[in-house]
């Protein structure tokens, strides 16, 4: 309990408070919306915005993230109440929604003693990212009609935007729309020249204090919000009758379900933005109480915020404190100040909702995976799609479904090489990336970088055998990257070993943790553990057929030694993919310069080249010392240094990299 508490410090007090006072402030015109939109008075709204929020504070163990009334369980307990044909506002709907309330929180607890809470670590972060931009994007369509002076929408994409069309049609109001306009352009550009400025609150009172002298809401006719009683509301049992228990079991299962998926999404990415960590369980728990303690305020189910823990991030809120202090603030305001509520025009207060659920967006996500990967980026878009077309769960569901089959096919098709030696040097390379590696006489050394189970092992075996050549006499896996293999796996690994014994060759597996041995003899196919089919590791299998150093090549290794510039990027591009040029350029060009500084009479001049190389890759300094010598003429000429100067650093590292080796 109070996890989220524990990370206050002094530091973090004053921001928090100032966070706290701007949720409380923000929450009035939210939490009112989406009471109504659940079927029930406004003011209901404020009753959920004090005690589940104060609960949260205590049980959560996110120290952001902030929990009150919200659009998703809304808007599906107003669905409810709809196809029950219970009037919104009616007595009906005062006894149905507690009950809802109740049993939502009754289901979040099962979830809770299930450890259900794990299952999030099985949304990766394109779904995520997807699915918190395809929320705040349903709720800024939810409320863009506020912005002109209509009335907030329900549902998804298809019941938005004819609902955005009919009310500006209906309801249009230039005048609250300039206002809103002119809030959204002062909100952002303060965002971003004084973001410590907490300018949704001053823009707010500004505005409170302007209606409360001048009436120009009055005057323009521009909606303000209505007018409530003090009181923080009626506390009873809920009406545990068995119509409505049948409803709210019901009902409050397909609502525990959005909440927990939708709030702990939520919670991690904002975790991961701020380098903290939660406890999934823990949170299902505090969900769970939150809903049950607002069955007996009689308010609708209560979620995480998005647009609010957005706000509560900008405005540098690190502890649970916040929501201490915006509970408090709601409950004073309830007491003493719901004369305040009615003077806040709804286009200002929509506006800082919508800078704030625009600031929860991960565009810039989806932005960087279409540079680096179509397929998470296409992962992204579905599970953004599916929010805004269909609903939270669709969303995430699709998402999800889109992320099991991106790693089916990624596991099915996974990196795959041939290796060789390079004279001189202890490794196996990469034949298709080292120009200078060359494969050992008779010996195919073949790489697979993947768990070997069934969707994999046919092109694991066509691999093998369309290489082998007739003088092939030994096969070696790499199989470091094997952690396991299934059943399919093992009776083709088993096959396969017995057709290649037929045809004289013997095949190894090396380099591979102990578990596949053990896999190897579950499945049946100890005997090429027990024949001498496994070897700790590549060198231990070559010597286990005569090979030692230096190897037998296949080709003539005269021309190894000969330098080529296409064959020296080929190699670089390894690591710097298509900027291998520049940064070829780039150490070149660091080194040639710090070496100009050095005398060469000075007794540690050796000991000074050699720390030229510190912070370049070993792969790297081999590359860059064949790019020196074939280019040595054109550099000696471009940096002013001596070529005799260029081969003394030059062969003073490859000493240093001879004795590494």
């Amino acid at each position: 309990m109070m996890n989220g508490l524990k990370k206050l410090n002094k530091n973090t007090i004053k921001n928090d408070i100032i966070s706290g006072i701007i949720i409380a402030l923000v929450s009035i015109p939210i939490s009112m919306g989406y009471s109504q939109i659940a079927g029930l008075p406004p003011q209901y709204g404020l009753y959920g915005s004090v005690i589940p929020v104060l609960l949260f504070a205590i049980f959560s163990s996110s120290p952001q993230y902030i929990f009150g009334i919200d659009a998703a369980p809304a808007a599906l307990v107003g669905g409810t109440l709809a196809g029950l044909g219970i009037v919104s506002g009616s007595k009906e709907a005062l006894l149905q929604v507690p009950i809802i309330s109740f049993f939502t929180g009754i289901w979040l607890l099962v979830f809770y003693l299930m450890n259900f809470g794990k299952l999030t670590r099985f949304v990766s972060e394109p779904v995520m990212g997807g699915f918190i931009t395809g929320i705040c994007s349903t709720i800024i369509l939810m409320q863009t009609p506020k912005l002109f002076g209509g009335q907030a929408g329900t549902g998804e994409l298809r019941e938005l935007l004819p609902n955005i069309f009919k009310e500006f049609k209906n309801s249009f109001n230039l005048n609250s729309l300039i206002i809103a306009f002119v809030c959204i352009f002062v909100i952002q550009v303060f965002k971003k020249v004084s973001p410590k400025i907490p300018v949704s609150v001053v823009v707010m009172l500004i505005a409170a204090v302007a209606q409360y002298f001048t009436n120009f809401c009055g005057t323009l006719k521009i909606n303000t919000l209505p007018e409530v009683s003090k009181g923080l509301g009626n506390f009873s049992m809920p009406d545990f009758s068995l119509d409505y228990c049948y409803t709210g079991i019901i009902s409050g299962f397909t609502i525990a379900v959005v909440i927990a998926a939708e709030t702990l999404l939520a919670e991690h990415n904002f975790a991961a933005k701020n380098d903290y960590k939660i406890d999934d369980n823990s949170e299902l728990l505090a969900f769970s109480v939150c809903n049950i303690a607002s069955a007996f305020i009689g308010v609708c189910p209560v979620n995480g915020s998005v647009s609010r823990t957005s706000m509560n991030d900008q405005f540098g809120g690190k502890s649970q404190l916040t929501s201490v202090v915006a509970s408090a603030v709601m409950a004073a305001i309830l007491l003493f100040g719901t004369g305040f509520i009615s003077y806040l025009p709804v286009p200002v207060l929509t506006s800082i909702v919508v800078c704030a659920l625009w600031s929860g967006t991960e565009f810039s996500l989806a932005r960087k995976l279409r540079k680096s990967s179509r397929k998470e980026y296409l992962i992204f878009l579905a599970a953004f799609a599916g929010v805004l077309i269909f609903g939270t769960i669709y969303g995430v569901v699709i998402g999800v479904i889109l992320s099991f089959f991106n790693v089916i096919i990624r596991e099915s098709d996974p990196p795959t090489s041939f290796l060789g030696v390079i004279p001189g040097r202890n490794h196996f390379y990469d034949l298709a990336t080292y120009a200078k590696a060359r494969p050992i006489k008779n010996v195919i050394i073949y790489r697979f970088s993947g768990n070997l189970f069934f969707a994999n092992v046919k092109g694991f075996i066509d691999n093998i055998e369309n290489t082998v050549k007739d003088d092939t006499k030994y096969i070696i896996v790499d199989a470091s990257g094997i952690g396991s293999l299934d059943s399919t796996a093992a009776s083709e690994l088993g096959l396969l070993y017995k057709k290649l014994k037929k045809k004289g060759i013997q095949l190894f597996l090396a380099e591979h943790i102990s578990k596949v041995n053990e896999e190897m003899r579950t499945y049946g196919i100890g005997y090429i553990v027990e024949s001498g089919g496994v070897r700790k590791t590549i060198t231990d299998a070559l010597a286990a057929v005569g090979y030692n150093r230096p190897y037998p090549l296949c080709n003539n290794a005269e021309d190894i030694h000969v330098t080529d510039e296409t064959a020296i990027l080929q190699e670089f591009e390894w690591a710097f993919g298509s900027e291998a040029s520049h940064y070829i350029d780039l150490y070149t060009e660091k080194i040639l310069r710090s070496a100009k500084a050095i005398d060469p009479k000075d007794s540690h001049a050796d000991e000074k080249y050699a720390h030229l190389w510190d912070g370049i890759s070993p792969i790297s300094d081999h590359i860059l010392l064949d790019f020196m010598e074939s280019k040595i003429i054109d550099l000696s000429k471009k940096y002013e240094i001596s070529e005799e100067k260029i081969n003394r650093m030059i062969e003073n590292h490859r000493q240093t990299l001879v004795r590494e080796d």
